[in-house]
């Protein structure tokens, strides 16, 4: 059985963290022979990176947390406010709207996902703010 393993990333409020996080869990996965999940931890992280680039001013973390044989994909940010799904609309493809649709990718791509506020404490990710997390579990 694999060791557990734990990283975090703290990045600043840009959209380019976006693309730094997808490609550092990318590697990471690599590095511990996780290839079978790195698609979908893509698509995972990107979404919690990048709501908690747009929908806040301050600097947020993604934690990448391996228990086997679950991958916790943790984001924080300065926003203490519960994160808001997209209300289901049945429309056509064409007719989607562009955005607000992460939590609702979150939720259904994950085998777990879910979201706490935190308290005061001095380091991301355990400062002011919330923590949004999802898992993914590997096949037995």
């Amino acid at each position: 059985m694999p060791e557990p393993w734990t990283y975090t990333l703290s990045i600043p409020n840009d959209p380019r963290a976006v693309t730094i996080c997808r490609r550092t869990l990318r590697l990471i996965l690599a590095l511990h022979d996780l290839p079978q999940l790195t698609e979908a931890a893509e698509l995972l992280a990107t979404e919690l990176v990048a709501n908690a680039v747009h929908h806040t001013k301050g600097p947020a973390a993604i934690r990448l947390r391996w228990s086997d044989p679950v991958l916790r994909i943790g984001v924080w940010d300065t926003d203490p406010g519960p994160p808001i799904p997209a209300p289901r609309i049945e429309t056509p493809l064409n007719l989607a709207p562009e955005s607000g649709r992460g939590l609702t990718l979150v939720e259904g791509c994950s085998d777990n996902w879910g979201w706490y506020t935190l308290g005061t404490a001095t380091q991301p990710p355990e400062g002011n703010g919330k923590f949004v997390w999802c898992e993914l579990t590997t096949a037995a």
